[in-house]
């Protein structure tokens, strides 16, 4: 059954209900087809695209729709509950328009948001190494200044979109100074000597393309920089602080999809004379689905909502991150114990949400990093 929404706004209410008619026809009747294939939907961001959802959080004036965080990542959720791969997509997209449109100057934004968000690009986000993961402050990646441009060589890995995005922020060291020397650039695919990767062999997402990038040699202009020299690890700590919030938002759509499907499986399935959804023992199961779910979409959208209001969220939107990730490979591995052996089975989505389940406690860092980060702000007061 959908999830029950309090919106701010009539307009956010036909915002989520066009959003619902076009998962119904658009993305739920072919997502477990395009992920047993391993193909990337690119035709189904375009139509997101057309239909104002890739700029959904960005102000009207840049191209955007200046819908609340509140409000989109409800949206988010939506999609994620239908088809994992285009929510989270969707997700990384936002994030990698985020240095831009906070960091850029209002010239680079008038050249160049509105055509990130009127829905025909994609963007990717470039910021872990082979090296490089939780420890961003550590990456090689250089970047070199050479007139009015920067020339960077180095090699990125698990990202997003990589081959298919139509745009790459990347984190690039300009100086050996530390998390002080690392740089924010944007770079369009077509850049010579940006070279996506083979993509990899993943046990989930499999729709989703996740590859390394190598730069050889690439050649980006100065007036791609976003920010100051120096100011690259403050922007991508910045961008990650939302964009752990969107994938919160995801995982939360899926927990709801695999709480869907349980409870759809229970209420038909018959045993000793009876539906099995009203024995204790899945009734209980079920319920503690159900209050996962509904508490990891109350942590994003608290933190949502202070992050409106311009108050810290920082460990609100870990916590969100945190709660609602565990919550999703929680939820999804009791949806498979509910459909026991039909739940093993390709021939039930459930088996897929499991796989999709991990990867979400995994990026944007991991949670062992979100709880290292919520200790902090404890710690700090």
């Amino acid at each position: 059954m959908p999830a029950e929404r309090m919106l701010p706004t009539a307009e956010d209410e036909q915002l989520v209900a066009l959003t619902r008619d076009i998962v119904a026809a658009e993305l739920a009747p072919v997502a477990s087809e395009y992920e047993a294939e391993s193909r990337f939907p690119r035709e189904k961001f375009r139509l997101l695209g057309k239909s104002g959802l890739l700029g959904l959080p960005y102000p009207e004036q840049w191209g955007g729709s200046g819908v609340s965080y509140e409000v989109y990542l409800q949206v988010l959720e939506e999609i994620a509950t239908a088809w994992l791969t285009v929510g989270v997509g969707l997700s990384v997209h936002t994030l990698s328009c985020f240095p831009l449109a906070y960091y850029g100057t209002d010239e680079q934004r008038a050249e160049l948001l509105p055509t990130l968000l009127e829905g025909d690009l994609l963007g990717a986000y470039a910021l872990s190494e082979p090296d490089a993961g939780s420890d961003a402050a550590a990456l090689s990646t250089r970047a070199v200044r050479d007139g009015d441009e920067y020339v960077v060589s180095g090699t990125k890995a698990w990202i997003t979109h990589a081959g298919q995005a139509d745009f790459y922020t990347i984190m690039v060291r300009t100086s050996d100074d530390g998390g002080r020397g690392i740089t924010c650039l944007l770079a369009d695919a077509a850049t010579e000597g940006l070279v996506p990767g083979t993509p990899e062999h993943k046990m989930g997402l499999t729709g989703s393309p996740t590859a390394q990038l190598r730069l050889e040699g690439a050649r980006v202009p100065a007036g791609r920089r976003m920010g100051a020299e120096g100011q690259g690890l403050r922007i991508a700590l910045d961008a990650l602080n939302s964009g752990r919030l969107g994938i919160a938002a995801c995982a939360t759509g899926l927990a709801q999809a695999a709480l869907d499907q349980a409870v759809s499986y229970a209420a038909g399935r018959s045993q000793f004379g009876r539906p099995i959804i009203e024995f204790q023992g899945m009734e209980f199961l079920l319920a503690d689905m159900a209050a996962a779910v509904e508490s990891a979409r109350a942590t994003y959208l608290e933190a949502a909502r202070r992050r409106d209001r311009g108050l810290p969220f920082r460990r609100q939107a870990s916590i969100a991150k945190l709660v609602a990730t565990d919550a999703a490979m929680r939820v999804t591995t009791d949806a498979v114990q509910v459909l026991g052996g039909a739940g093993y089975t390709r021939d039930f989505p459930v088996e897929r949400y499991m796989r999709e389940a991990k990867v979400p406690q995994i990026f944007e860092g991991t949670n062992q990093i979100q709880r290292m980060v919520i200790a902090r702000e404890l710690r700090q007061g």
